[in-house]
């Protein structure tokens, strides 16, 4: 063996690998990509959530506001899953949490 030898196995090699895992992880374009699609996805869910349960609660015998609220909640997160697709991902979670809180307000008039 010619080589010397600490030209791949040594601690500077590793160093190199440790630091290239952490450029890898701090990445702000996966780390944006990452907070779109959950904004996006969370929007989605309590939406068709606010709409089954806007659905529900007008089939029984409920006051007219209840629904309301609900289909209204769910109107708001279908609004903050648009915005959090577009990368507005700080209004977007703001929005989510005004939709669960009508849906919330709805559900107290039950």
């Amino acid at each position: 063996m010619s080589g010397r030898p600490d030209s791949d196995t040594g601690p500077q090699a590793a160093d190199l690998e440790a630091a290239a895992d952490q450029d890898e992880a701090d990445d702000p374009v996966d780390d944006a990509r990452r907070a779109r699609w959950t904004a996006l996805g969370t929007g989605a869910a309590l939406t068709l959530a606010g709409l089954a349960a806007a659905l529900l609660r007008l089939v029984r015998s409920a006051p007219a506001l209840v629904p309301a609220a609900y289909a209204g909640g769910a109107a708001v997160c279908a609004a903050a899953a648009v915005l959090g697709a577009r990368g507005r991902t700080r209004r977007a979670l703001w929005l989510l949490v005004a939709g669960v809180m009508v849906m919330a307000l709805g559900d107290q008039f039950d």
